[in-house]
């Protein structure tokens, strides 16, 4: 009999807290507070698939990678190379906290990262019209310097604290080391990939890939990687309890369990912003649509008791 499977795409929360500084030493504390979540919901009939935001991480790279161009003429790398640094990094430390906390519980499993490429369409429309910001700020002057001597790059004001560059957001079609993952999964590793969605990559006329300037949502790779790899669950973990009707407002209401079908009527409703919830919940609706079992939308200090129905939000077939 198979065991059951279950894809855990972590949060932003996992790695980095509201007020930190993103210092190693914060991020691989919270990767190992992480762990021991993880740990806790372990069981030997059980295998795990882990995937994990890259948000901060990316950005703090693309500003080591600006201070370097400036101020030592080191050349800056290109937006997949890096998302494949912080693939790796993120990876390490997860991979490190996670095997720790097994070899402390007597847990016979092993932890390992897999640096995931992630096909996209070269012809989606996201190409056409960038929208998620990335980096640093810039002043309208630096903004329109750098556009002027790259016009391919774009830039808008964010929030009335600068300019930041603007980057396609397409939609994840394969993963490219699925089978590899797969493989590793069933022979009981836990397995990290995926990270940040993965890198983008689109496929050559010729064969083979070539990265491209864009971030994948986090959320909606994840479900690729929990519907390709036929997970019976999905568990998406952020740092909000539950998924919320009407969110911020007085007559907020949060939904504990909910069919695929009325939570994707609340989202054509306009219920789920489109730059926090809406895609998390997307995710799930997909994933249900696909053939999983149940998703789950939770606070990931509420793990434990959101697999048991005890928090957080599930999303069930009709």
């Amino acid at each position: 009999m198979r065991k059951r499977l279950t894809v855990i795409a972590l949060g932003g929360n996992a790695l980095l807290q509201r007020g930190e500084d993103g210092t190693f030493e914060q991020q691989f504390a919270n990767a190992s507070r992480t762990a021991q979540t993880i740990c806790n919901i372990i069981r030997e009939d059980s295998m795990i698939a882990i995937t994990h935001g890259n948000g901060p991480q990316v950005g703090a790279t693309l500003l080591r990678h600006d201070a370097g161009m400036k101020t030592y003429s080191v050349p800056a790398f290109p937006m997949d190379v890096c998302g494949a640094e912080t693939q790796g990094f993120i990876g390490y430390m997860l991979q490190q906290a996670l095997n720790n906390e097994f070899i402390k519980r007597g847990i016979s499993r092993r932890a390992l990262t897999v640096v995931t490429r992630v096909l996209v369409d070269e012809r989606d429309d996201a190409f056409l019209n960038p929208t998620k910001p990335v980096g640093p700020f810039y002043t309208k002057e630096q903004a329109e310097q750098l556009s002027t001597s790259n016009p391919s790059l774009v830039f808008k004001e964010d929030s009335g604290r600068g300019y930041r560059r603007l980057v396609p957001s397409p939609e994840p079609k394969e993963i490219l080391e699925k089978d590899v993952i797969a493989r590793l999964v069933e022979l009981g590793y836990v397995v990290i990939s995926t990270g940040g969605g993965g890198i983008p990559v689109v496929a050559k006329r010729e064969g083979g890939h070539y990265g491209v300037e864009a971030v994948i949502d986090k959320d909606l790779a994840a479900e690729r990687l929990a519907t390709i790899l036929e997970a019976d669950r999905l568990v998406i973990l952020t740092d909000v309890d539950a998924v919320y009707l009407n969110y911020g407002k007085k007559d907020s209401k949060a939904l504990s369990e909910v069919r695929v079908s009325e939570i994707e009527s609340y989202m054509n409703l306009g219920q789920f912003a489109s730059g926090s919830m809406g895609p998390k919940v997307k995710a799930a609706i997909r994933f249900i649509r696909n053939g999983g079992e149940e998703a789950i939308i939770a606070n990931l200090n509420m793990l434990e008791k959101a697999i048991v129905g005890k928090s957080g939000t599930r999303v069930l077939p009709d």
